[in-house]
């Protein structure tokens, strides 16, 4: 699997074995995983989304560790959080995936703030970790898993899946019972620690739990969507279903058309 931060084309090396019919073996199944790898890559935000939500936390805890100072440690942390989206602002990329990073970093500052307590600058992001982790298996039981919730729209199949894929409903089911099972996991590691670790030993242990279950979580979704069957692109389909009829009312004007045209010539 490639960088997320910069998704493989979707066409197949010249490199690649030839199949029994000369041309590459496994075709498909590379156009698939490539296409699948972009999809994954556009939601989760890649190399530089990960990096956006590690940082902010990252200099919190180095800061508190040398001084123990929350207001300091706050401060720095929000502050580097707004400089990533002036980043991506001037450089007119997406923000998003800043901007839930700056949400974020603002709830733990304030409730920080709030309770003079350094450890719940964490807290509203292990809150929100758990509430992830019910709402995937929640959604999952309920047969609207939230991955294809999520995914849906930049495959481009909308909700499509549920009623005319079932194959690529029961691979999202998978995915999403992965990413609640994996986020249940963290949170079993994280809130005992908030009680009994202090700030420090919980900011370095959380910092070291953001990205690989993330790493895992994706790579088992990557998994699980490659060997599912295609996405129905609906957009395709509204976009052929517009031509035809734009085809069968011209060809209706015509059909009305020629009459007159006849009597006329008469």
């Amino acid at each position: 699997m490639t960088s997320f931060d910069k998704p493989a084309a979707s066409n197949v090396s010249s490199t690649s074995p030839a199949g029994p019919d000369g041309g590459p073996e496994g075709g498909a199944d590379a156009d698939a995983k490539a296409v699948t790898e972009a999809a994954l890559f556009e939601a989760f935000g890649g190399l530089r989304g990960m990096v956006e939500t590690v940082v902010p936390g990252l200099l919190f805890v180095t800061i508190f560790t040398i001084n123990q100072d929350l207001h300091t440690s706050a401060i720095a942390a929000l502050a580097v959080s707004l400089l990533l989206v002036v980043v991506r602002l001037v450089r007119r990329d997406t923000v998003k995936h800043a901007f839930s990073g700056v949400f974020g970093v603002a709830f733990g500052v304030v409730f920080a703030m709030m309770t003079g307590n350094a450890k719940d600058f964490y807290l509203p992001g292990m809150l929100y970790t758990l509430g992830l982790a019910l709402a995937y298996i929640i959604t999952t039981l309920a047969g609207v898993p939230l991955i294809g919730l999520i995914l849906g729209p930049v495959f481009k199949e909308n909700l499509s899946w549920r009623t005319r894929n079932p194959g690529r409903k029961k691979a999202y089911a998978k995915a999403s019972w992965a990413w609640g099972l994996i986020l249940l996991a963290k949170c079993a590691i994280l809130f005992p620690l908030y009680w009994w670790a202090d700030t420090t030993q919980l900011g370095w242990v959380l910092i070291a739990l953001k990205i690989p279950p993330f790493l895992l979580a994706v790579y088992l979704t990557w998994l699980f969507l490659a060997k599912a069957p295609a996405p129905i692109d609906v957009f395709a389909e509204m976009e052929a279903e517009e031509e035809a009829e734009k085809a069968r009312k011209a060809a209706a004007a015509s059909t009305a058309d020629g009459p007159v045209r006849h009597r006329r010539e008469n």
